[in-house]
């Protein structure tokens, strides 16, 4: 009789990160990181999304097939294990009862075949259940059972307190533990991806904060737009004060992003968003870069950002914008499907403060009709890099006529 449970995965993950170790040079970091063991995963992976196809040649339970029908990819199919499912079951030991697919994966990629063919001939002996320990277990188990019923209640009555208070310890444990596995795992991350590095005093607090109109020149960049010459637009920008970081909302004429900001150094902003959608996932990343040690009215931003086209036309600019402080406090209200909408073809925002309220309306418009000169230069189609360069995209004065 094979180990199961959490014996049996903990030994088996062991065996097979070491394999992976050999066979591809690539030492894995043993931490709670998910990331480090998603090559690990991807490989069990292969194996186990074959399952549905092979559980008579190699000696596996069978298993439904995976009916998958808009061609998802990894870590999204039926059979797909991920390098948090790997992380719980060998680092953090926390799996009592592992995915069936996730052992047989294990057994065919270190013994060439499943867990139910390897009981019947099983060429490791660490996978087997020590039968004496079994004997053990039964003569204690038979012995308690011919123990007179009288006693029972009396045993149970004295017990009971004491069973209680190791399941109140055992739970306090548990969260203990759990609370420790978080911080690390946080602790981790931060490490990793820099989050956090520099924390900003009360004066840069205050110089970001705040409501701004940010111009970007990417619909010249547009090419489903025969009109594109000079044509900018600006976004309202909401950035909030939030434990060391900034999350902000970004209303666009068409359609808005959210994201977050950080110091990354003194008065060095670094920006990040994606366009907001309905599902759970990243469309169109921007990020972007903002110094704000120099007290002028319009202050460049460098990004890299979206032409924002049709399809397979939507490209990965570079592109410089431009934020212009409005204030701070108050709300914003976005203003949609309305008359007032229809008639200036355009999306509404009204920032309301202390009783008052400033509108803005969010267009395409010409770069010839903002009231500033010096915002013009900073926004013309020299403000643009495109990332393949390509003759006629971004128009000129000459061929725009």
């Amino acid at each position: 009789m094979l180990k199961n449970g959490k014996e049996e995965i903990v030994y088996l993950l062991t065996k097979v990160i070491e394999k992976h170790e050999s066979q591809t040079g690539q030492k894995i970091i043993r931490n709670s990181n998910r990331k480090n063991y998603e090559a690990v995963a991807k490989e069990l992976s292969e194996i186990s999304n074959q399952l549905p196809h092979t559980a008579k040649e190699l000696q596996h339970e069978a298993y439904s097939p995976d009916y998958n029908p808009q061609k998802l990819e990894y870590p999204f199919r039926k059979y797909d294990i991920t390098g948090n499912q790997v992380k719980d079951a060998y680092f953090n030991q926390i799996v009592s009862k592992p995915r069936p697919f996730l052992v047989d994966a294990c057994y065919i990629y270190l013994y060439g075949k499943g867990r139910k063919g390897f009981e019947q001939d099983p060429v490791d002996s660490n996978l087997v259940r020590d039968e004496n320990a079994l004997t053990g277990t039964a003569a204690e188990e038979t012995a308690a059972a011919e123990q007179p019923v009288a006693a029972a209640p009396a045993a149970k009555n004295s017990t009971l307190p004491w069973v209680l208070a190791i399941l109140a310890f055992a739970g306090i444990g548990i969260m203990f533990y759990w609370m420790r596995t978080a911080k690390h795992e946080l602790a981790g991350l931060k490490q990793d991806m820099k989050l956090l590095p520099y924390m900003p005093t009360k004066a840069e607090i205050d110089s970001l904060e705040g409501i701004w109109l940010c111009y970007t020149g990417s619909p010249q960049a547009r090419i489903s737009d025969s009109n594109r010459y000079h044509l900018v637009v600006a976004n309202v920008v909401d950035v909030k004060y939030k434990n060391g970081y900034f999350t902000f909302n970004r209303y666009g004429a068409s359609f808005d992003h959210a994201g977050y900001m950080q110091f990354e150094s003194p008065w060095l902003v670094s920006i990040y968003s994606s366009v907001k959608n309905n599902h759970d996932s990243i469309e169109s990343p921007r990020h972007s870069l903002m110094r704000l040690d120099q007290e002028k009215d319009f202050i460049s931003v460098i990004s890299a950002s979206w032409s924002f086209d049709v399809g397979r036309h939507n490209n990965v600019i570079g592109i410089r914008e431009v934020y212009i402080k409005q204030g701070k406090g108050g709300t914003i209200e976005e203003i949609l499907n309305t008359p007032e909408n229809a008639s200036c073809r355009c999306k509404i925002v009204k920032w309301h403060l202390d009783g008052k309220e400033k509108v803005y309306y969010l267009r395409n418009e010409r770069l010839d009709r903002l009231p500033h000169e010096a915002l013009k230069k900073l926004l013309d189609e020299k403000s643009i890099l495109l990332r393949v360069p390509q003759d006629g995209l971004i128009l000129s004065d000459t061929n725009a006529r």
